[in-house]
Order: C-alpha cells, then structure tokens, then sequence
C-alpha cells in the first residue's frame, strides 16, 4: 500500500492513495481560524469506523441477512501531552435492516472489532475500545444491544 502527501500552504495537505483518490486535510492556522479539511488525526478515527463498517456489512451480508444501511457514531479522547495518541474510542452502531438478527449483529461487530477490523487492532494498543449497538428493523420494531 502507498500513499502521498504534499504540502499546499498554511496547514493544508492534499493526500493522495495509491488507488489515485486525494483529498484535502489540515489543521486551524492564522488568526481566522480555517480549517481546509479533516485533521490527520480525525482522518485515523474516520477511517477506524470505515474499516468496522465495513466488516459489519459484509459479515451481515455472507449470512444472508437483509442489511440496509450501518452507521458508526466514534466518539474518542486523546493524550494531554505529546504524542496525543487516543486514549479512549466508543463506537455505536446503528444497523438497519429487514428483520436482523440482533444475534448476528452483535457477533458481525464483535469480530469486527476483536478480529477483523486492522485499525480498531492499531488503535487497541493505545485505546480503550468500547462499543454498542442499535438495530432498527425496517418492517417496525427497534431493539438496542451491548
């Protein structure tokens, strides 16, 4: 796998993969305050719930569950002092689907995060990781898990 980044100005970067998709990232600089575009670091915890994400989808979808839609809300705390690595990540899932099972769910984000997710395993060695789970059936009826 690689990757570029290059310098624009200010604290502005454009990133770019290997696969040829750049984007635009950068911190607050000079008095107005701007930010161009996600932090570096903003981009590890963004990645991190892609990563679980996906898992979670394609784990539902080889068992043949009726998925629809999976969203991860992060929620993480960083080191006060240098390097501020994450202290703590809390991920919810919001899963929708057609009558889900909330025991499959609950086993795709578990070996997700436990097994299969490569940034959750990264982020563990500094993280504390906790995470729950909602699964709203689209036929009605809603169950929460942990």
């Amino acid at each position: 796998m690689k990757a570029r980044v290059k310098w624009v100005e200010d604290r502005t970067f454009v990133g770019e993969s290997g696969s040829g998709h750049k984007l635009v990232l950068g911190t607050a600089h000079g008095p107005e305050g701007r930010t161009p575009g996600p932090s570096p670091m903003e981009l590890v915890l963004i990645g991190t719930g892609g990563c679980s994400a996906y898992d979670v989808v394609h784990i539902l979808e080889k068992g043949r569950e009726a998925v629809e839609d999976c969203v991860v809300e992060l929620d993480a705390e960083r080191a006060e002092t240098e390097p501020r690595v994450f202290t703590r990540i809390h991920m919810r899932f919001i899963v929708k689907g057609r009558a889900l099972s909330h025991d499959k769910v609950k086993r795709a984000i578990n070996l997700s995060i436990e097994k299969y997710c490569s940034a959750s395993a990264m982020l563990a060695k500094t993280a504390t990781i906790t995470h729950d789970f909602e699964v709203i059936d689209t036929t009605g009826s809603r169950a929460v898990g942990q």
